[in-house]
C-alpha cells in the first residue's frame, strides 16, 4: 500500500475490474469491432452486461464509441490512446493464463 491508504492495484481493478471488462478489453485490442462482434466473442456475457460494461468503459476513457449514420446503425467499438495504454498489461495476463493452464496439465 502507498502513502495515505492508496493502492495502485485497487485503482486498476476499479477502472479494468470485474469479469467481463478485461475480456472484452483484450477482444479490442488490435481492432475496432462491432457489439456484435465482441458478444459472439465473449460467451455467457448478456447483452445488458455487455452494453452496461462498455459504457462504463466509455465514460473512463478507455475505449472509444463509434456510431456510423446508416440504417441500421452502425456501433464499433476500439481502444482509446489512453486505453491502448492497458494492452502490456492485457498481454501479461494472457500470457500468465496460458502458462498457468499448461501448468494445471
Amino acid at each position: 500500500m502507498g502513502k495515505g491508504g492508496f493502492c495502485p492495484v485497487t485503482e486498476t481493478m476499479a477502472v479494468i475490474g470485474g469479469k467481463w471488462k478485461p475480456i472484452i478489453l483484450f477482444c479490442i485490442r488490435d481492432d475496432t469491432k462491432r457489439f456484435s462482434e465482441i458478444k459472439r466473442l465473449i460467451p455467457g456475457v448478456t447483452q445488458k452486461m455487455l452494453t452496461q460494461q462498455l459504457r462504463e468503459l466509455e465514460e473512463q476513457g478507455i475505449i472509444h464509441r463509434e456510431i456510423h449514420p446508416v440504417i441500421p446503425p452502425k456501433v464499433e467499438y476500439s481502444l482509446t490512446k489512453y486505453g491502448c495504454t492497458l494492452i502490456p498489461i492485457l498481454d501479461t495476463m494472457a500470457q500468465w493464463g496460458g502458462n498457468h493452464n499448461q501448468t494445471k496439465r
